[in-house]
């Protein structure tokens, strides 16, 4: 039987509040034992909402507790790496969420201290977990589509103001803007779908056309060589996109293609209160179904493709537990050596971007 893990989340943001405390609440093994938040409001207080959890102003608290096991990292990004070594160097294991830090020479100095410490280093990648990602996944598997030569991943929205949170106010050397928020997340599915990449292509822009930060991205991840030899993943996210269904997935391969629209279900759902294990959670309705074309003989022939049955991301806090039980590195869902590769491919579309040139890895 797994023992219980007291956890210490910094940060009481919609981070915190939709995606960590929920998960932990359905995660038997977990205890949500204290939050950090510095400056509580009306409509924004810890105290009033975990009232039987400890509340504290400052992560020096959290750090020095030694009752606390494990410690959610869900501040800003550009506090990510101070407070993630401070937590590993206390004796903590630690998820981070993303984007994890802002480069990869601290993602890398990261890895280095949860080696020496002996703690265990999770980045949160939820999206590996949406379940039309997996389905995917498992057409992928099976060979259903054939050889891949074409994978596009979008995360397209039409929002014509800048956000006023660190994803639209912090700069890129911060791991702020669409690169490291949306960026992050789909770049992580490709290299989890096919491995690096050898060849990088960026081209970031500003579709609002302000001074901000720029707001939308398109990467070309090209593969060489290996078994994905051919293969060009397109990455996008733009912010001027008016549709009433978002393109998300686009896959095409010798024997076939899948076109997916929406995004995946779970963000909403937990914003509106359900959990993991809810009636319903996790599952679309029938008309945001992928649609499967498959070659018989020269004619393609299109059906209706749903989703295999969500495994939630409550998964990766579960597997994440199952890790530290076991003091297995080697099991952790979502491994820092992975976000580290994922930041050098946003290091390389940066750099792209700026030298209108494509970077090798």
């Amino acid at each position: 039987m797994s023992k219980t893990y007291n956890i210490g989340v910094i940060g009481y943001g919609m981070a915190a509040k939709v995606f960590h405390i929920p998960l932990i609440a359905v995660t038997p093994s977990m205890k949500l034992h204290t939050i950090v938040q510095r400056t509580p409001t009306a409509s924004n207080s810890a105290s009033k909402d975990h009232p039987g959890v400890k509340i504290v102003p400052s992560v020096d608290e959290l750090f020095a507790d030694p009752e606390i096991n494990i410690v959610i990292v869900t501040s800003t990004p550009e506090t990510h790496f101070s407070f993630t070594k401070a937590a590993l160097e206390a004796g903590k294991h630690v998820l981070v969420e993303k984007p994890f830090v802002p480069t990869a020479a601290e993602a890398q100095r990261l890895i280095e201290v949860s080696q020496q410490t002996k703690k265990l280093l999770c980045v949160y990648q939820n999206r590996r977990w949406d379940t039309d990602f997996l389905t995917f996944r498992k057409l992928q598997r099976e060979g259903t589509l054939g050889r891949l030569v074409e994978f596009e991943t979008h995360f397209d929205r039409h929002r014509l103001d800048r956000p006023e949170t660190w994803k639209g106010t912090l700069g890129m050397d911060q791991a702020g803007g669409v690169v490291y928020d949306l960026g992050t997340h789909l770049i992580d599915q490709v290299v989890v779908a096919f491995g690096m990449p050898q060849e990088v292509t960026g081209v970031l822009a500003n579709q609002r056309g302000d001074e901000g930060e720029p707001d939308s991205m398109t990467a070309l991840l090209r593969y060489t060589q290996g078994k994905e030899k051919g293969l060009l993943a397109t990455v996008k996210a733009a912010v001027i996109s008016p549709e009433t269904a978002q393109l998300r997935y686009w896959v095409r391969g010798t024997k076939g293609s899948f076109k997916k629209y929406h995004l995946d279900v779970q963000e909403d759902q937990l914003k509106a209160g359900m959990k993991p294990g809810d009636e319903g959670y996790g599952i679309e309705s029938n008309d945001m179904s992928g649609r499967l074309v498959v070659m018989e003989g020269d004619t393609p022939k299109e059906s209706i493709w749903t989703n295999v049955e969500p495994e939630s991301y409550a998964a990766l806090y579960q597997q994440f537990a199952k890790a530290i039980d076991q003091g297995a590195s080697e099991a952790v869902p979502v491994k820092a050596s992975e976000a580290r590769d994922v930041l050098r491919i946003i290091e390389a579309v940066r750099e792209s971007a700026r030298s209108k040139k494509t970077i090798v890895l």
